[in-house]
């Protein structure tokens, strides 16, 4: 009965990929591309595919807004590493070029990164990425995506589904983790002293 139910109030929406039958955009070609469809968050997987995702609708919004915020709240008093969001865009080790919802990176790391390229895909994979689930997404095409980024080089990740009210936790070197409606999440070693407030980002959602 229960799957069933799923079923039926399930309104994700599977992105549309491009097959470029051979295909591929150079780097640049495929930055501006991203830049010249601001509307559209755009991502290539490893494989050269190109993944077209619509925007999310006004709940989505608002629980990525706030996540944002409590994010970049934190790393202002920590110092240590920079908060990305949805639209910054990492070249991974694989090839693949995606934009987790939000994203954290030492900055040590970021030095490192000569001036000139910065404004393009940063080619590293964040230490922390987190992806968020609204209504529209699909639970398996996030996982996958949460899997890819462990397999290059994250040592933290965060899956948060807002429609199941669960969180899974990916680190690295171990199996994930499945919480079922938390109130809290720590960012351990990795974010050290940052405690997300899971339950002010579903008040943001519910307006």
């Amino acid at each position: 009965m229960t799957q069933v139910l799923e079923r039926e109030t399930d309104v994700s929406i599977a992105p549309m990929m491009l097959e470029m039958d051979g295909l591929r955009f150079r780097e640049a070609q495929f930055f501006k591309f991203c830049a010249q469809n601001k509307g559209w968050r755009i991502e290539r997987t490893a494989g050269g595919k190109i993944i077209i995702m619509e925007p999310v609708g006004g709940t989505g919004s608002s629980g990525n807004a706030m996540l944002t915020h409590l994010f970049m709240a934190w790393a202002l008093q920590d110092g240590t590493g920079t908060i990305f969001d949805a639209t910054a865009g990492f070249k991974l080790p694989n090839g693949a070029i995606r934009s987790p919802d939000v994203s954290w990176v030492r900055n040590s790391r970021l030095k490192k990164i000569p001036k000139e390229e910065r404004d393009q895909f940063l080619a590293l994979c964040p230490d922390f990425v987190m992806e968020f689930r609204s209504p529209s997404d699909r639970m398996v095409n996030l996982k996958d995506k949460m899997r890819e980024y462990l397999e290059n080089g994250a040592r933290l990740g965060w899956l948060l589904d807002s429609v199941r009210k669960e969180a899974v936790i990916y680190r690295a070197g171990e199996d994930s983790e499945k919480i079922s409606n938390p109130r809290e999440l720590s960012g351990e070693q990795v974010l050290k002293g940052f405690v997300l407030d899971v339950g002010r980002v579903w008040e943001a959602m519910d307006w």
